[in-house]
Parts: C-alpha cells; structure tokens; sequence
C-alpha cells in the first residue's frame, strides 16, 4: 500500500551538464579610441568654430569668452564621448560553441548572432596605424549573403587576434580549436619599386598624367587659372589609381599553407588575408600591354559570398608578380590546371583573332584582348550553369557565346563569337565535365573544401 496520496514520479536522470564556455570581450582600449572618435568628428565640425574667431583677419587669436565657451561646450560632449565609448565595450562579448561563433552585442537589449564556421567564406587580420601603435588589430569574417554579411571584432590585443583567427580557421577545418596554425611555404613577395611602376605604366594612368600637366602648362602661360576646375579632379583621378593602391598593396607577400593562401600587405594598416582555395570560384589573370616588357601580370579571384565594396577590397590574390608566378598561382588554386598546357581554340570571328577558350578535365579556360590579354579561369566545381547566347548580329553570322556562369565579381568566364555548332558541343560538354567534377570534390561545407 502506497503510503503517499500521489504516486511516486518515475525517475528521470539528471541532464549531464553543459560545458562551460569562455566569453571574451574586446581590449580596454576599444572604449577610449570609440571616445576619440566622437571627440574629433565634433572638434573638426564644431569646436574648432567655437574655439577660433573667423570673423576677423586674424584666426589664431584666442579670446577668453571663446575659450570658456568651448569648455563648457567640450566637456559634456567629452563626458558623453567617454560614456558611449564604455557602452560599446561592454555590450560586445563573444564565444565559441562547438563550431559556431557567438557574438551577444547590447547590454539593455541582448542581440545574439550565431555563425556556423563552416559557412565563414574568409577571415582577415587588420591593424590600423592607430591600432599598430598601440598593439591593437582587428578580426573581420567574411560571411555568405551580401554586402553587410560580415563580423568585425574590433578591437582585440594583436596575439589575441592572431591566436583567434588560428582557432577560427582550425575550427572551420572540422580540427580541434586548439590545433596549432598550420605551416606556411613563401610564394610571392611583390617590391615596393614593382607596385609602383606596374602602377604607372597602365595606358589610362599615362594619358590622364599627359593631360593634367597640359593643364597645368596651359593654365600657367596663358595665367588662367579656371583651368584647375579640370586638373583638380585629373589629379584626385590619379591618386585613386595610384596612390591608393600602393599604400593598401605596399609590403605584399603571399604564402601557401594547408588552411589557404596567406596574403600579408598594407602601408598604413596592415592586413593579413587569409583565402580558402575551396572558397575561390574563378581566376583572372590580366597582363597589359605595357607590363609584358617585364614579364608581369595581376591574378584576381571571384570568392563566394564577398559582395559589393566587399568583394572590390578582397578580389586581389597578386597586384603585380612574374607571369611564371601568375601562373603558378592559378595551378595553387585550381589542382591540375595549366594555363601553358592547355590547347585553346580561336573564335571564328576576325576582329576576335586573339581570342579562344578550351576545357581541361578539370576547368574551363578562356583567353581574349590583343592589348590586355586576360586569362579567365573557372573550376568545373565551381560553376553554377551554362549558357549560351547569340545577339541579333551573331545570329545573322551564325556565332555565338558560351557563358560560364560564377558569382558577381570581376571574372566572367566566357568563349566569345563561336561557331553556333561548335559551341552546342562546347556547352554539352562542359556540362558533362561539371557532374563527376561536383562528385570528385565532395561537399564544400567545409573551409577548403
């Protein structure tokens, strides 16, 4: 006889404990360089006016009425700054659990993301020249889904950093977190005196530096100065295809290791790049006119998910190296493609006479410009569709395209003004390669995959 009104509960064991996880915030200084930020944005639009009396000839006489004004102006602002900055810090924490990464952002209203590891397209390294200084950097992963899918840690102290992106990419791999970073074999190192003369000997650089001195001569001997509405924006021209990429490609050196290519680069921030050759759709390989005299050529890559001012910033595996090294490249990323050894078939049309495209087991390759010859470069794995394509112009000359279809980025894989038959064939069997290609590979779910 039970002597308990209710019956006995049936025994249930005890759920095992959840393993403890460690939480990590970002470095103390991300609150004082958040305040700094505030406090020079409102310096330059603000303070600066308050503090300076511009309505006289002399500006740097400062009067006391100003200066206890922007005091009294500055402090509170100072105080906010400080405040804001402290928030920012403490509402951001981040963890690892299994093989995602947990990043909880507010303190009041708690936003959690969780990012498989698995679907992290890239993960880089910078350090501003701010954060240089201080032994501050930054941790950026580069996610699938457009232009805003990316995660930024900024900032972490540079080893924390370093060891983060070790444990990331380890992790993505399908090893253990705490694998020690894989080896890495030197490839490329690209010299200061090479970026900057691949940089100026590019025919648009030239002729826009020709007219902006023609300006310049003109407007100084006829003493007209209306002239500077023209060679200003020249110069500014010439300084966003010049300038700036030397000082983002300065120091260049790339490496190859298990875990991807390696790409170190950056004057006043540096950056470390670190791309998954199972994340790289297709190669473009570009050798103007002007650089063949030495030998050089510049290899872009299209990787899947970068979009957008993403996609601008990340699609540079070489600014500039020996065409061997280009190449060399090419056989790095995609296993058993040789771009010498592959025997390319001309198109049919006369104007395209340089032009020609051809398959290998393994990639479909096509080549065209008489002055910039360009090499384009897609993986049978990689490639989403076929299609072929005529305009009313080919139709009546009875050629065609063959489109090799990629994600957007700055290679488009195509075999252009093709006999209409022989670009069925074309198509037929690249698409007959693409299958067992799709099969060899397995999945892609995981980084170099």
């Amino acid at each position: 006889m039970n002597p308990y009104p209710y019956p006995p509960r049936p025994y249930r064991p005890a759920p095992p404990p959840r393993p403890t996880v460690e939480v990590h915030r970002l470095h103390w200084a991300t609150a004082p360089l958040r305040s700094l930020n505030i406090v020079v944005v409102y310096f330059v639009l603000i303070g600066m006016w308050l503090l300076l009396d511009t309505s006289g000839d002399d500006w740097f006489t400062l009067q006391p009425a100003r200066v206890l004004l922007f005091l009294l102006v500055t402090l509170p602002v100072a105080l906010v700054a400080g405040l804001v900055g402290v928030w920012a810090w403490w509402s951001v924490r981040f963890w690892i659990d299994g093989d995602d990464l947990v990043v909880d952002t507010g303190a009041v209203r708690s936003r959690i993301r969780r990012i498989p590891l698995s679907r992290m397209q890239g993960v880089d390294v910078s350090s501003p020249l701010l954060g240089r200084l201080l032994g501050l950097a930054e941790v950026r992963l580069e996610l699938a889904g457009g232009s805003s899918a990316e995660i930024t840690l900024r900032y972490l102290g540079g080893r924390r950093a370093q060891a983060l992106r070790a444990e990331l990419v380890a992790l993505a791999a399908g090893l253990p977190g705490h694998t020690p970073e894989a080896p890495e074999r030197p490839f490329c190192r690209v010299g200061f005196g090479a970026l900057f003369t691949s940089l100026v000997l590019r025919i648009p650089v030239l002729l826009s530096f020709a007219l902006f001195v023609a300006l310049v001569v003109f407007g100084i001997v006829v003493k007209e100065l209306a002239v500077l509405g023209v060679a200003i924006p020249i110069m500014l021209g010439l300084c966003r295809e010049v300038i700036a990429p030397l000082v983002m490609y300065a120091r260049f050196r790339s490496s190859i290791s298990p875990d991807g290519i390696r790409l170190r680069f950056g004057l006043l921030e540096s950056r470390l790049q670190t791309v998954p050759p199972g994340r790289i759709q297709a190669l473009r390989v570009v050798e103007p006119w002007m650089w063949r005299y030495f030998g050089w050529a510049r290899v872009d890559m299209t990787v899947a998910g970068y979009g957008g001012e993403r996609q601008a910033l990340s699609s540079t595996l070489l600014p500039v190296g020996p065409r061997e090294a280009a190449f060399a490249l090419v056989s790095e990323v995609f296993p058993g493609v040789s771009l010498e050894g592959v025997a390319l078939t001309p198109a049919k049309s006369r104007w395209r006479a340089r032009d020609a495209a051809g398959i290998t087991r393994e990639a479909f390759l096509s080549r065209r410009g008489r002055f910039c010859r360009t090499w384009d470069v897609v993986d049978f794995a990689r490639a989403q569709s076929v299609r072929l394509t005529s305009s009313p112009v080919q139709r009546l000359l009875g050629l065609g395209t063959v489109q090799v279809d990629v994600p957007p980025g700055p290679v488009q894989v195509a075999a252009v003004d093709w006999d209409v038959a022989r670009a069925r064939d074309l198509v037929d069997e690249t698409v007959s390669r693409a299958r067992p290609a799709r099969a060899r590979s397995g999945s892609l779910e995981r980084w170099a995959g």
